[in-house]
């Protein structure tokens, strides 16, 4: 086996044949870039969480409300009625006073 610090040729000797400076691949922007998009991702799924929290909540609260005013409704509508009964009954008793006192 041939040691790789051997020169065959004499044009070889000023050559760094030890490839101690041959280049190499930096990977740390690569890991970089990779680390803020994991922590973009994340904040992103937060973020989308949050607004899916916000909404099922907006959704909750707006049927709550639409069962409140038809309720309301409903009462409003029984009180009417109600009132018309207490009308007719106040006439009725206005019409029996008035056969009692004749």
């Amino acid at each position: 086996m041939k040691d790789k610090r051997t020169y065959t040729n004499l044009k070889e000797h000023g050559e760094d044949m030890s490839h101690e400076n041959e280049s190499k691949l930096d990977s740390t922007p690569i890991q970089l870039l990779t680390e803020q998009y994991r922590a973009d991702l994340h904040a992103y799924k937060e973020r989308e969480s949050l607004y899916l929290k916000t909404e099922n909540q907006l959704k909750g609260t707006k049927q709550i409300v639409l069962d409140m005013a038809n309720t309301i409704r409903e009462l409003k509508t029984q009180n009417d009625n109600f009132q018309a009964e207490i009308s007719r009954l106040n006439e009725e008793i206005q019409l029996l006073e008035m056969q009692i006192k004749k």
